[in-house]
């Protein structure tokens, strides 16, 4: 088992989850890390080189591979598209390459709700991240057409949870924010999106891996139901009770922002998969997580 973005937010929920099971995972990463467990490889590697990905590959000779790995920006700025493209495309397109020469059973490529999905002449994504993930989509296809790798490409919609690795996140920055006593900087709080909670995600790939004759599909992993940004805040003062006011409309909206629910419809279908953990829950268990690490960061100083 093949795991890139080992050490990120989904990423080391699905690790765990693998190593629960049983499963040997040969996680990636661009910086030294060590393990304990018995089952769990780290390997050095920039997937942004093919000379790294074709060593890589050769040493573990993957069945599965879940790509997670990704340069995760929404920024627009111009800084963001090398990165994203190296990150995000070039390294997709090296395993993807990899596993058509070899052979495996599957290949999961994790993909975006940032995606465009309806295409036409008009059609512009939204980012250097969008615009990555949409052309690693459109490769995929390109793969399975034409070489039948066994890819498919679940795009993933807004993941919250404990340990997100990126505390500039919404849910966790509102969260350690008023739990420090500091009231968080937000929008205007109007942007819709589709929250879905982290393990329910892993479930979701997990199922994209087994599941036979899905070679080549794209498809939603969400909940189906937009919520604004306003309601999120919302409902986590409700649950910490802590006396902080959000100051809605200190930060800026982003230009072109994708507000679509997840057509959870492919997944159900063939899959039968659909999300577990209710929204309020899944917040409180994730209030619960951060509110228990600042516990033992205390307890520790």
């Amino acid at each position: 088992m093949l795991l890139t973005g080992a050490s990120g937010f989904i990423g080391s929920h699905l690790s765990q989850r693998l190593l629960s099971e049983g499963a040997s995972v040969h996680a990636v990463s661009r910086q030294v890390r060590t393990s304990n467990h018995d089952r769990l490889h780290w390997w050095l590697a920039d997937l942004g080189h093919f000379d790294e990905v074709q060593r890589l590959w050769k040493a573990t000779r993957p069945d599965f591979v879940f790509h997670l790995a990704s340069h995760v920006a929404g920024a627009r700025e111009l800084n963001k598209v090398l990165p994203t493209f190296y990150d995000n495309l070039a390294s997709t397109v090296h395993l993807l390459t990899c596993a058509t020469e070899t052979g495996c059973r599957r290949v999961v490529v994790a993909n975006s709700s940032e995606e465009p999905v309806t295409i036409d002449a008009t059609t512009i994504p939204c980012s250097p991240y969008a615009a990555a993930k949409w052309s690693a989509s459109a490769y995929g296809r390109m793969f399975h057409e034409l070489f039948k790798t066994p890819v498919v490409m679940p795009r993933i919609f807004m993941t919250y949870g404990p340990d997100q690795k990126d505390e500039q996140k919404l849910v966790p920055y509102v969260i350690c924010s008023m739990l420090q006593g500091e009231p968080p900087k937000v929008s205007n709080g109007t942007r819709l999106a589709d929250w879905i909670f982290v393990e329910d995600v892993v479930e979701g790939l997990l199922l994209a891996a087994a599941t036979p004759g899905i070679e080549g599909a794209g498809f939603d992993i969400g909940s189906g139901h937009l919520v604004s940004v306003r309601q999120i805040v919302d409902q986590i003062v409700e649950v910490l009770q802590t006396g902080v006011r959000p100051r809605f409309g200190a930060m800026p909206d982003r230009p072109l922002e994708q507000q679509r629910p997840a057509d959870t419809k492919f997944a159900k279908e063939h899959l039968l998969w659909e999300p577990q953990m209710p929204l309020r829950q899944g917040l409180e268990a994730t209030i619960a997580w951060y509110r228990e690490r600042k516990s033992a960061l205390v307890a520790h100083s």
